[in-house]
């Protein structure tokens, strides 16, 4: 949640609050906050069927029809998140459990009660040792784009096969891959200057390719996230990569590593912020690792937005996340690439109003092309 909070307030161009409840029980102080937000959405689509993960489509961007109109989350969940800090025997010490929830579904009757653990995890450190992680959180690989991303308080693309009963998608799959959530074991190391470095052993996963059969499973070696960040004034620079072996399931199907990079930074000067982002390698994916199996492919995002007042801020961000060979993974695809313009206006401390409009493009190998235009309105609320 503090990632995510602070992620918004960049976004929002403003100093992060407190707006959780604290309670002070004895050498604790629990803190209890959340999000709640909802957003109108429709999306018409247009022109061909690429195939594979193609976010532009039909299929996808608008859930099999012509048009469609949800309202349901933005690209961040609803969730109730709780978390409990001390001092003890010379470290801070630290619990954190977030619950997430989606508020769109296909029935006005059933029960609505799947939920989403993303995050349950402990930390200790002090200043000498930096700090370790142990549990389920967001990985390192990707944060600084999704969490810099305009649209995290927004909606950005508004695909409809995943917001009804999860989000929308942001720049996800079109320039950027999801940062993902695993169980994992990491380590901060302690501030020098304004340089930083992440490491993180995650639990290995399998292949999660949505629109078909996995083709892969894990294997027993972890996967492994690295990330260096350096900060000075308003910018921010990040160098990161991460690998995995990947065993062949389906019949046919060769073992390869998943090795993947990346390169960006943030700049922000008064009222004026920039974001770019590049991110490349082998079995990258589009929404997942290695949900495309063994592709080279490549994703970039490029951000700028501009307080107009205390209250109202602009925002335009482009990406395209797009795959270097036609491959049995890629059932054809080529490239996702999504274009979104947004007003995001504070009406308070705590509340922030979103009006978005974009278009998403879906590009085969083959020239088939398809286009999804959307639009988004609503708001957010961090407690």
């Amino acid at each position: 949640m503090k990632k995510i909070l602070a992620g918004a307030m960049a976004v929002l161009g403003t100093a992060p609050a407190a707006h959780a409840v604290d309670i002070k029980a004895g050498d604790w102080t629990v803190n209890v906050g959340g999000i709640v937000n909802a957003y109108y959405t429709h999306v018409s689509c247009s022109g061909d069927a690429p195939g594979g993960l193609a976010l532009g489509s039909r299929a996808l961007g608008c859930g099999g029809e012509d048009s469609r109109t949800t309202i349901g989350n933005g690209l961040l969940p609803n969730g109730l998140v709780t978390s409990a800090t001390s001092r003890q025997g010379g470290f801070d010490v630290k619990a954190h459990i977030g619950i997430y929830h989606a508020t769109a579904t296909d029935s006005a009757i059933d029960q609505n009660s799947e939920v989403d653990v993303r995050q349950a995890y402990f930390t200790f450190g002090n200043e000498a040792m930096g700090t370790v992680k142990l549990g389920r959180d967001n990985g390192i690989f990707g944060a600084n784009a999704i969490f810099g991303d305009m649209t995290l308080v927004g909606a950005g693309a508004p695909v409809q096969a995943t917001q009804r009963g999860r989000v929308t998608l942001g720049h996800i799959g079109a320039g950027y891959s999801y940062v993902g959530y695993y169980g994992q074991i990491a380590w901060s190391a302690p501030k020098m200057g304004g340089l930083g470095f992440d490491v993180a052993l995650a639990s290995p996963v399998s292949d999660s390719p949505i629109v078909a059969e996995g083709r892969y499973k894990a294997r027993s070696n972890p996967q492994v996230q690295v990330q260096a960040t350096y900060s000075v004034g308003g910018v921010k620079g990040w160098i990161g990569g991460k690998s995995q072996k990947f065993t062949g399931a389906a019949p046919g199907t060769d073992d390869f590593t998943m090795a993947a990079y990346e390169i960006g930074a943030s700049w922000q000067a008064g009222p004026a912020g920039v974001l770019v982002n590049f991110q490349g390698g082998r079995g990258l994916g589009i929404l997942s690792d290695a949900d495309q199996g063994d592709v080279r492919s490549k994703a970039w995002l490029a951000q700028g937005t501009y307080k107009l007042t205390d209250k109202l801020k602009l925002g335009i961000g482009y990406g395209i996340s797009k795959n270097d060979r036609d491959a049995p993974g890629t059932a054809g695809l080529e490239s996702n690439a999504n274009l979104t313009v947004g007003g995001y206006y504070a009406l308070n401390s705590v509340i922030t109003l979103v009006g978005e409009a974009g278009q998403t493009r879906s590009k085969a190998f083959g020239g088939a092309k398809a286009r999804m235009n959307g639009a988004a309105l609503g708001g957010i609320i961090f407690f």
